[in-house]
């Protein structure tokens, strides 16, 4: 028997590194998942080598109709929801407040905050008692760095969202946690690296190494593995908590 055997989860940013592995890792345990994202060809490659325990729906997390319809359809193609993981995100502008552009500070914001907002607003309407939620923001959702305004203030503010869920959600057994990755070896990653660092990527890796204790980035695989624990009956008493899994650097 798998961790998730019966479960059904709603995942935003599927077609991503944390995303895609978190949906592999929970099909291998036993779910049915719904992966969203924007890009239909990258989500089409994840769902496929998953066969029927994974569907896919193209999805704006900004939108709120197009959230609702990620949810409805798990629910309506599997029979309920059970976990929904809120992982969607983008970086934004690497500059100084002072030249920090407003148009990227708002979009980052719309992403990295509203969208996970509206993932807890349909998905704790829809969750079947006992149910988890999980909520990606950042190890600079625990700390910062100078130059990434908009990106720092959106993975804390998940925070204080994420708890207030959590006592909303309480009283049905409803968990909502969020996770805090460091670096994590993937596309996204290197790019937030060669712009923090005007380097090449390669260079930027190891720079960026030498900032975490453990001394290398994470792979998605280990990301994942604590979503499955999220997700599994295992955390049924974990809720509220900011699970950092940066390999030291928030110490």
């Amino acid at each position: 028997m798998g961790r998730l055997d019966g479960k059904v989860a709603f995942v935003t940013g599927g077609a991503g590194s944390i995303g895609a592995a978190s949906a592999r890792a929970m099909v291998a345990e036993g779910a049915r998942v719904v992966i969203a994202d924007l890009d239909e060809a990258a989500l089409r490659a994840v769902a496929e080598p998953l066969g029927d325990a994974c569907a896919w729906i193209v999805c704006d997390v900004t939108d709120s109709d197009q959230v609702a319809a990620g949810v409805g359809l798990a629910v309506s193609q599997f029979g309920g929801l059970d976990f929904a993981f809120a992982n969607a995100g983008i970086a934004g502008d690497n500059a100084p407040i002072t030249e920090h552009s407003t148009e990227a500070f708002e979009r980052v914001l719309a992403v990295n905050v509203v969208g996970p907002f509206l993932v807890l607003k349909h998905a704790m309407a829809a969750i079947r008692d006992g149910g988890s939620i999980a909520i990606t923001s950042s190890v600079v959702g625990l700390t910062a760095a100078p130059g990434i305004a908009g990106y720092a203030t959106s993975k804390h503010a998940v925070v204080g969202l994420m708890r207030v869920a959590a006592k909303e959600g309480a009283a049905r057994g409803v968990r909502v946690n969020t996770i805090h990755p460091g670096p994590v070896a993937n596309a996204f990653q290197d790019a937030v690296e060669r712009e923090a660092t005007g380097a090449p990527t390669e260079e930027a890796n190891r720079i960026f190494d030498s900032m975490i204790p453990l001394g290398r980035h994470a792979r998605a695989e280990e990301i994942a593995a604590a979503v499955v624990y999220l997700a599994s009956d295992e955390s049924a008493f974990v809720t509220g908590m900011r699970f950092s899994l940066d390999g030291g650097m928030s110490i």
